[in-house]
């Protein structure tokens, strides 16, 4: 079995030290770029969402490099992510790619298949194995998020903003030459001393922006056109509502109560948003009034075209905006948006929320 799996954001990085500690051979597909999005928009539906088409071009792209497998997690409710499998693997077998999938659907889907699939890929035959991988799981997941919160925040009060892009680009190229746990926890290690060594600005007060939506445009570097670094280099701190760590700790080591961080973004989402509208939506109103109590400066939602639960989501904001008087600007993603607009847009919401505290200063 050689297994592979989607980009999202850096939980390859976890993924595949983690499954090369199981003894599983990993074969991860190579960084999005435009021609990932170029194959998996030619052989998927034109209205489908985005990251259905990046998905598609990275299974393409690891299947021509020997993969078999894809793992994948599962999803339910009104969310077309829980048929992301099925149709996937439709369109690779009417493209000619013959590969098994390995779905982890969520406990209320059925025990059975799950336990089957962990314990398969885990390469368990008990229990306690299981737990054993799941710790390794964490820690490594764990570790990959704080470097790119701490990346994040080291850019925004770097003096050298660039030195933060030129750590996390050999971090990223010494991924893929590490094996392993020990020899990925190194690495780890060493580029979080290296971005503690950064030179930062003294009394240094940046402006602070919270990105909330749907969870894969958040994360995933390539269709965010590179956000989080955009906006640091202009001096913004950004906070993601959305992590693969925040992900686990609700969905699985805090199931089925749920995290406490979650679960008070539906408290706060209650009064605009009561019910389930599937993905993200309630989580995206609630981190929304999150960062207007913080104190943030503003939020940006992403999302992919079509992406029902944000598109719900999305005139709630506006209501949101007026009542607690907190600017939100919306981007919506697809293979046609523009990096050039975009970036424009991005700056004129950094200058609007500018002058805003100014203004709030001077009155």
């Amino acid at each position: 079995m050689k297994i592979t799996f989607p980009h999202m954001g850096n939980v390859y990085i976890a993924a595949k030290a983690f499954f090369e500690e199981l003894g599983q051979e990993v074969i991860p597909p190579p960084r999005c770029s435009r021609k990932t999005l170029e194959t998996g928009t030619k052989y998927s539906p034109e209205t489908i969402c985005l990251p259905l088409k990046v998905m598609i071009g990275n299974f393409i792209e690891s299947i021509e490099k020997g993969a078999d497998t894809i793992l994948l997690t599962g999803s339910c409710g009104p969310c077309r992510f829980g048929f992301y499998s099925i149709l996937e693997k439709g369109i690779l077998n009417d493209a000619g790619y013959d590969v098994e999938f390995i779905v982890y659907d969520p406990i209320g889907e059925g025990i059975g298949k799950l336990k089957q699939n962990i314990f398969r890929t885990f390469n368990a035959t008990n229990v306690r194995e299981v737990l054993r991988a799941g710790r390794l799981g964490w820690g490594l997941i764990h570790k990959a998020d704080h470097i790119t919160d701490l990346a994040n925040k080291t850019r925004a009060y770097a003096v050298d903003s660039y030195r933060v892009d030129f750590i996390i680009n050999n971090y990223y190229r010494e991924v893929e030459q590490v094996f392993g746990e020990k020899e990925m926890m190194d690495l780890m290690d060493n580029t979080i001393d290296a971005l503690n060594q950064v030179e930062i600005k003294k009394d240094y007060n940046p402006i602070k922006i919270g990105l909330i939506g749907e969870i894969y445009t958040i994360i995933e570097p390539f269709v965010n056109f590179d956000i989080e670094k955009k906006l640091g280099h202009m001096g913004v701190l950004v906070e993601k509502s959305l992590t693969p760590t925040s992900w686990l700790e609700h969905h699985v080591s805090k199931f089925p109560f749920g995290s406490r961080t979650e679960n008070e973004k539906y408290r706060l989402a209650k009064p605009y948003l009561e019910t389930l509208v599937g993905g993200h939506g309630r989580e995206t109103v609630g981190s929304a009034i999150h960062y207007a109590k913080e104190g943030f400066d503003g939020a940006i939602q992403l999302l992919p075209l079509n992406c029902m639960p944000e598109i719900v989501a999305k005139p709630i904001l506006t209501t949101v905006n007026k009542d607690l008087e907190f600017p939100i600007m919306t981007l919506i993603l697809d293979e046609m948006t523009g990096e050039a607009g975009f970036m424009t847009r991005l700056e004129a919401f950094v200058d609007l929320l500018e002058r805003r505290r100014e203004e709030n200063l001077v009155g």
